[in-house]
């Protein structure tokens, strides 16, 4: 955004008001494709069942913690 200089309050407030703002589309497409960025890509299909929390995390790939 480029600098702008007034030499008195008035002009300042004649002068358009500059923005930056991208289409509500675009930042719509920009958060989306963030989001998909960060979400896994493959959900395992089914129901699973295991006989303890242990197994459970093993399954998930967690080491162990909460």
């Amino acid at each position: 955004m480029p600098v702008q200089k007034f030499r008195s309050l008035e002009e300042m407030n004649r002068a358009p008001v500059l923005s930056l703002r991208q289409p509500d589309f675009e930042q719509f497409l920009r958060h989306c494709a963030r989001y998909w960025a960060i979400a896994p890509k493959v959900y395992p299909r089914g129901v699973f069942r295991f006989r303890s929390i242990e197994d459970a995390r093993k399954a998930r790939g967690d080491p162990g913690g909460a």
